[in-house]
């Protein structure tokens, strides 16, 4: 058997590095990003502990002290962590954490807790690359006591008893009124679905954040997905409609459902709304079922909110089998 020679290996092997190099060379001056850390308005505050786990495992993508590695800077690389970066700061930035009010700060930390809870934050590519940002249980346990004890030091809001009571009054007043046959319509062309009140629960949820109670509901095609464990990724004709209501806890510490605050729906259809991850989203709040944002471009902000999750296909619901 005739072996190939090594000289005539070299000769091809050389000159196909030296053009990938030269490639590589040539990257760097195309579309060459630029990440600018601009001054920090207003970092975030808390225990030093708190803050330290935060700032390693968050403040690269997720503030406006970017510290960029010197493999960040080479292209390919620093196309996709530009991209990253200005992601991140959309979400959260923590250097801008004191225009915030009390209420999105808290939701703003409860979501970035429950990220890294679930694995989804910090991303598994940048873990790889860099050392030490991911967060330990012993860390995200430290998270966690600091979060419940930033809620627990709110104080209690009485007004969501008397919504409740506004709410009740409302709808006993108008209960022998015709129905309306005209169904509100968000921004991007998805109608209110009043049917999800006869779809199967999914899961519960409870936002301590800012004291509400969800049920997460969904349809057939959704119920079968999970039932046949087919959930990655959900069959299109899949829809969650997610419910909130005001949390009311009364002095015994029995917890009841307040006044209703809102009706949240993900509808997959991958290539009718492959613009915003194959998901339609819709919003429609207070009994009015009033649609939330004022243009159709308002679904960004959710599927920013659920990038994290876009290996369990943009879901951050974890159904149990029925």
């Amino acid at each position: 058997m005739s072996t190939y020679p090594k000289s005539r290996l070299k000769k091809i092997i050389v000159p196909v590095i030296l053009a990938a190099a030269g490639c590589l060379v040539l990257l760097q001056f195309i579309n060459r990003p630029v990440i600018e850390n601009p001054p920090v308005k207003g970092d975030f505050q808390a225990p030093q502990q708190v803050k330290a786990i935060l700032k390693k495992a968050c403040y690269d993508c997720h503030s406006d002290e970017t510290n960029l590695l010197w493999f960040d800077k080479i292209a390919p690389v620093s196309w996709m962590v530009a991209e990253d970066v200005r992601k991140g700061r959309e979400g959260l930035n923590f250097s801008e954490w004191a225009a915030m009010g009390k209420p999105e700060q808290a939701a703003k930390l409860w979501e970035a807790v429950n990220q890294i809870q679930a694995g989804a934050m910090p991303i598994k590519s940048y873990q790889i690359v860099h050392s030490g940002t991911k967060v330990s249980a012993a860390e995200l346990a430290v998270l966690k006591n600091y979060l419940r004890e930033m809620l627990h030091n709110q104080p209690s809001d009485t007004s969501k008893t008397n919504a409740l009571d506004k709410q009740y009054g409302k709808w006993t007043e108008g209960a022998a009124e015709a129905p309306k046959t005209n169904l509100p319509v968000a921004p991007n062309g998805i109608e209110f679905i009043p049917d999800y009140k006869n779809w199967q629960v999914v899961t519960t949820s409870d936002r301590f954040d800012n004291n509400t109670m969800r049920v997460v509901f969904g349809n057939d095609i959704a119920i079968k997905a999970i039932r046949e464990n087919h959930i990655s990724p959900w069959p299109n004709g899949t829809i969650f409609a997610k419910v909130a209501w005001d949390k009311l806890t009364d002095k015994e510490g029995n917890v009841k459902t307040g006044a209703f605050k809102q009706v949240e729906y993900m509808i997959k259809e991958d290539k009718k709304y492959a613009a915003t991850a194959g998901w339609g989203f819709a919003r429609f709040k207070t009994p009015k079922m009033l649609p939330y944002g004022k243009t159709k471009m308002f679904a960004t902000e959710c599927v920013s909110c659920h990038r994290p999750m876009s290996k369990n296909d943009f879901v951050f619901t974890l159904p149990v089998k029925h």
